[in-house]
């Protein structure tokens, strides 16, 4: 690699926020097929007190991810240390850019053993209902939902303020 060009790891990552409609007017091949452009995966690292935009766990290649075998079964995994995959759904409205659906999934992850849990209908489920609006954090614990809380609003204070009223309320409970 040479040395003026930042290794794809180096990059900060940031939201999607633009949506590019490749369909647009056009009801041929992938009509009505689901667009991801908007949505975002933050992992939320609670061992480590942080979350971070991490765009490979879309497709399940984040650092966290790599090199384990997965397990639908909580129990395979009981060393596991507990991470959030929040899919974060941005969109652009009359007042600018704002936070539209926030859908958290829980991993259980022991790389010494190489051993994850992970439930892939879960994972799935959470993503589209992140596309769809919805918010769906209730179940995290309260440390890992206010890291989130805390990077969603420092991300963008302005996509924070645009975003619905139920979206911040979520985050309020239990505090």
């Amino acid at each position: 690699m040479s040395a003026d060009k930042p290794s794809r790891r180096q990059s900060r990552q940031t939201f999607t926020i633009i949506k590019n409609d490749a369909l647009d007017g056009h009801g041929g091949y992938g009509a009505g097929s689901i667009s991801l452009d908007n949505l975002s995966s933050v992992i939320v690292d609670p061992n480590e007190n942080k979350a971070y935009v991490d765009m490979d766990a879309m497709h399940a290649r984040s650092d966290i991810e790599r090199r384990v075998r997965y397990y639908n079964d909580r129990s395979k995994v009981p060393d596991g240390k507990l991470y959030w995959i929040a899919w974060v759904t941005v969109e652009r409205g009359d007042v600018g850019p704002y936070y539209l659906g926030v859908a958290a999934s829980e991993l259980r992850i022991d790389k010494p053993n190489k051993r994850a849990y992970k439930s892939m209908p879960e994972h799935v489920t959470h993503m589209e209902r992140s596309l769809a609006g919805d918010v769906v954090v209730d179940h995290m614990d309260e440390h890992s939902r206010q890291l989130l809380k805390n990077f969603l609003q420092e991300h963008s204070e302005e996509m924070w303020l645009n975003a619905s009223e139920e979206l911040r309320q979520a985050f309020l409970k239990n505090e």
